[in-house]
């Protein structure tokens, strides 16, 4: 049942430049940390077409966020936009899998910023899933702590994940040129793994790496809280999926340059491709400035997580689709204490897996459904309420259920199993 009008609402007090903040926090972090190491490892350096092609399936969905957002300004993203414009089905099928793909992708974080401290510290990789538990409850604590206080320590955590990432792309490609073994490993260029052809791999490796372009769903998340939403949502995702584009590709280029795309691919067993890649390039300071970057990259997506899954979880408490305890707010209606707690479980509870590789592939398949349901939304946007062609919304419904089915069999099959549970949870809760 829809929420009444007279529901609490979450205070409006993000502008422009905070929303572009939150999506880059979001997005910069564990896909250009750790899942440019997983594709290149498949696709070999062609990674950086895989790249590419993810970031035109991402943009096509961005814009379908960003026209749903401006519409329909209220917490939930495409939760909200399912039951709206598709029915109760098709909504709850959205937010199911939103919570499944980024709880996985939260949980990815944690256990990559404990892969890089403890490469850094030379800790024991035992020590990676205790180190990446204890994120979750310090980063849990802070969300709870309300939206303003999240925000500031996001924008502190953002600028210096930039800062390390310009000087990694900057000082690698300036060293990567200079040397003469460089370009051996661009030959071949599309170097497949093991069983898998250059298409199959080429496409794998996209959808691997379209996750690494989904934090710009967070600020659609975010309706409920950002001022003049018809015009903040959709200038920070356009400018958001441009900054992270060319840094994704300029990082990939270097990173294959500096150790080969299989040197990546090894290194990300350990959950720090870039920081075996900045050892190789000898760069002054280097270690230490990756190590430094990767973690508040990481933490940084975890917080982002943290208050994205929480507003969807509040969202589909307040339909009934989840316990109604999900729906308190706290004195000051800034933060959703029940679901911000639930969902700091959850990801606790998924970082125990200990594998990024695992978490980070069941997050591309479940986070493709989803967004295949924000472009069939967008589909439905009348005339006057449409922002682009509808083109782009085919385009990123397409884009989306044909990579989907090109990672492994186990994943998507689990992910279609997941559904499936999820609508009968939705039966019932409904009764």
């Amino acid at each position: 049942m829809a929420s009444s009008n007279d529901t609490p609402r979450l205070v409006r007090a993000i502008g422009v430049p905070g929303a572009v903040l939150l999506g880059l926090g979001s997005m910069v972090g564990t896909g250009v940390f750790v899942s440019i190491g997983i594709a290149a490892g498949i696709a070999g350096p062609a990674v950086m077409l895989a790249i590419a092609i993810a970031a035109c399936v991402a943009a096509c969905n961005a814009f379908s966020s960003a026209q749903l957002a401006a519409n329909h300004p209220v917490s939930g993203g495409t939760y909200e936009y399912g039951y709206e414009y598709l029915g109760a089905r098709f909504g709850f099928t959205a937010g199911w899998m939103y919570l499944a793909a980024k709880s996985a992708s939260a949980a990815t974080a944690a256990l990559g910023f404990a892969g890089y401290l403890l490469g850094a510290l030379g800790g024991p990789a035992s020590w990676i899933v205790p180190v990446a538990l204890g994120a979750v409850v310090v980063l849990t604590g802070i969300v709870l702590s309300g939206i303003r206080r999240s925000n500031w320590t996001n924008m502190a955590i953002v600028s210096v994940t930039l800062a390390t990432l310009a000087y990694f792309v900057l000082g690698g490609l300036t060293t990567t040129v200079s040397a003469d073994g460089a370009a051996q490993f661009f030959d071949p260029f599309f170097a497949p793994a093991a069983g898998e052809g250059p298409f199959a791999s080429l496409l794998h490796a996209s959808a691997l790496m379209f996750v690494a372009f989904t934090g710009y769903g967070r600020i659609a998340t975010l309706g409920e809280e950002v001022q003049r939403p018809k015009r903040t949502i959709p200038r920070a995702i356009v400018v958001t999926m441009i900054v992270v584009t060319v840094l994704y590709i300029g990082v990939a280029a270097t990173g294959v340059a500096a150790i080969g795309a299989d040197g990546l691919g090894a290194a990300t067993d350990a959950a720090s491709p870039l920081e075996a890649a900045i050892q190789a390039l000898a760069l002054p300071g280097g270690t230490a400035v990756i190590t430094i970057g990767a973690c508040t990259a990481m933490l940084g997506v975890l917080l982002n997580l943290l208050l994205g899954l929480s507003r969807v979880l509040l969202a589909m408490g307040r339909r009934g689709d989840m316990p109604e305890a999900t729906t308190r707010l706290n004195a000051a209606r800034t933060t959703p204490t029940v679901a911000v707690l639930t969902i700091g479980a959850l990801i606790f509870g998924l970082a125990l897996i200990g594998d990024v590789r695992t978490t980070w592939t069941f997050s591309a398949f479940t986070v493709l459904i989803y967004y295949a349901l924000t472009n069939l939304s967008a589909l439905q946007l009348s005339p006057e309420h449409r922002l682009y062609p509808r083109a782009v919304a085919w385009g990123g419904l397409v884009g989306c259920l044909g990579l989907a089915f090109w990672v492994e069999p186990a994943v998507w099959a689990t992910g279609l199993a997941l559904i499936a549970v999820g609508l009968i949870w939705h039966a019932v809760a409904q009764r």
